[in-house]
């Protein structure tokens, strides 16, 4: 009798805890890294570099689907920036410039801006099988001599599950996909060309 009670009550508090894992928020540091080649056009002449957060919130989604505020997953502007600060500088300096984040009058600049990242839950159609559909989005504004080029890379992202991620599983693949907008991004030579006119 008092076994069947323990079982009984252990499954009880493993489902709790399950659900309360489930919808328990997650607020994920990212560490995206540019790895594609940069086209080289620079000579060392200075280019102004400002990455920053054109999204809206900084709650990029939540796990559970739907709006439960407690399965939120918040990706904070003020620790992601500084990183994509940090990557659109290097990028700019493989390309031969010498970057800067003092603006000045007739100086060529480059703005990176994350436009949208967004983390839903899709439908994979398989039994027991969830899927995370996630997307980013970035902006760079190139500008120089009076021209503006401006370009818009997408990356998305179908990832499928049996368990809901962790926070570790998710910052992970919200990294890659940033890294991948970014490889993207500098790779693009139409940037390059403007900041060297």
């Amino acid at each position: 009798m008092l076994r069947r009670q323990f079982i009984r009550m252990s499954g009880v508090l493993l489902a709790s805890a399950w659900l309360a894992g489930c919808a328990s928020p997650q607020y994920l540091q990212l560490s995206p890294e540019r790895n594609a080649d940069v086209p080289q056009t620079g000579s060392g002449q200075q280019v102004t570099v400002i990455a920053q957060d054109g999204r809206d919130s900084d709650i990029i989604g939540n796990r559970a689907g739907g709006n439960m505020s407690t399965a939120q997953i918040t990706v904070s502007s003020h620790e992601l920036i500084p990183r994509l600060q940090e990557e659109a500088e290097r990028a700019v300096r493989d390309m031969g410039f010498s970057p800067t984040t003092e603006p000045a009058n007739g100086r060529p600049s480059l703005t990176l801006e994350l436009a949208n990242l967004n983390y839903a839950r899709g439908e994979s159609g398989q039994p027991l099988v969830d899927e995370a559909r996630l997307e980013g989005v970035f902006r760079a504004i190139a500008k120089n001599k009076g021209t503006t080029y401006t370009g818009t890379y997408t990356s998305r992202r179908t990832q499928g599950y049996a368990l809901k991620p962790d926070a570790d599983s998710n910052a992970r693949m919200l990294s890659d996909l940033l890294s991948d907008g970014m490889n993207r991004a500098f790779s693009d030579p139409e940037l390059g060309r403007l900041l060297a006119r």
